[in-house]
């Protein structure tokens, strides 16, 4: 990890708690000036006393993504403070745990407006900026599960999906303007953070993540990552990347493997009883905190660390070398 040598300004939602905490602490730690942005006015209060505690620089701005006029406003905060935007972290979401048919459509409606157009109000305040300023970098956090769903979590999946082509999309148009503004897909597999015990659930009993699960630092570091270099897309945790290989490889054989004995419901449903509150319409005001509940976390990805930093064109060239020997030795 580099500290900035340069003035760095990042804007992260979802900066109360979780992922976002996380990743403005790491962000402050390295110089950089962030801006909070969550609806969860007093976990945002206690990051904010953190990074000023430990000599950084930070600026609070109570945000809720699904409101698009709330989002123009913490751009132009952002900006107005500080004069520059370099890095902006769309890490916001929420989510609701049951079987479709258990979910009224004002839950899954909510889940999409918090975390698709919280995603795309995000990306339409802060471009005007970087376009002005000639620079840039959007870090929008999908998950794992934006290749591959799972059940209990419809709207989720869909959601995540639907960041996915966002982002694939919105990337193909910047580069083709020659803009110098960069985006980067962030997919990461569970996280040991909060958002369980926030999340909805009207299965019987609180969620929990599918094992193998990592602490959100993992997921810190690759945001840091992205906002120090150029990266189309980062799998945070080595799980995450295996999980969407499988995908990839045979997506019948996982649909068959997750409904047999109902494996894929039981991995989400833990033997603690349903939240009394959640924050999928209404945010919980508490302090707040970066980790979960959850024993037993991976604290580092070695994956997401060294493997993920290999650039693509050193991979094509392995490929081809193995193909080439192959084809070698069966002459």
């Amino acid at each position: 990890m580099n500290r900035f040598s340069q003035p760095h300004v990042v804007v992260i939602t979802g900066a109360s708690s979780g992922i976002g905490r996380t990743a403005a602490l790491l962000f402050a730690k390295l110089g950089a000036s962030v801006v909070l942005a969550a609806r969860n006015e007093i976990g945002l209060k206690e990051v904010h006393t953190q990074i000023e505690a430990a000599g950084g620089t930070a600026v609070i701005v109570p945000t809720d993504v699904a409101d698009s006029q709330q989002m123009t406003q913490l751009a132009a905060t952002a900006y107005e403070r500080f004069g520059r935007i370099d890095t902006w972290v769309n890490d916001a979401a929420v989510s609701i745990y049951g079987e479709f048919e258990q979910i009224t459509l004002a839950e899954f409606e909510r889940v999409i407006q918090v975390n698709v157009m919280g995603v795309v109000y995000g990306c339409q305040a802060v471009l005007p900026y970087m376009r002005q300023q000639g620079h840039g970098t959007i870090i929008n956090i999908a998950s794992v599960l934006g290749e591959r769903s799972v059940p209990l979590q419809s709207a989720y999946c869909a959601s995540k999906h639907a960041v996915k082509g966002f982002t694939e999309s919105l990337r193909m148009e910047l580069a083709a303007q020659e803009s110098g503004i960069h985006v980067t897909l962030i997919l990461p597999a569970s996280i040991n953070t909060p958002f369980f015990r926030h999340a909805r659930s009207k299965m019987g009993v609180q969620a929990k993540p599918i094992p193998p699960v990592y602490e959100p630092e993992v997921v810190a570091e690759a945001i840091l990552m992205a906002a120090q270099g150029h990266h189309r897309r980062i799998y945070a945790g080595g799980a995450s990347k295996m999980f969407a290989l499988m995908e990839y490889l045979n997506p019948r054989l996982i649909d068959w493997l997750m409904v047999q004995n109902r494996i894929a419901f039981k991995a989400q449903q833990s033997d603690l009883p349903p939240p009394s509150r959640d924050s999928l319409f209404e945010p919980i005001q508490e302090p707040g905190s970066h980790r979960g509940e959850w024993a037993g976390a991976k604290p580092l990805s070695l994956y997401t660390q060294k493997i993920s930093r290999i650039p693509s064109g050193v991979w094509w060239a392995m490929a081809l070398f193995i193909a080439g020997l192959w084809r070698g030795l069966r002459r």
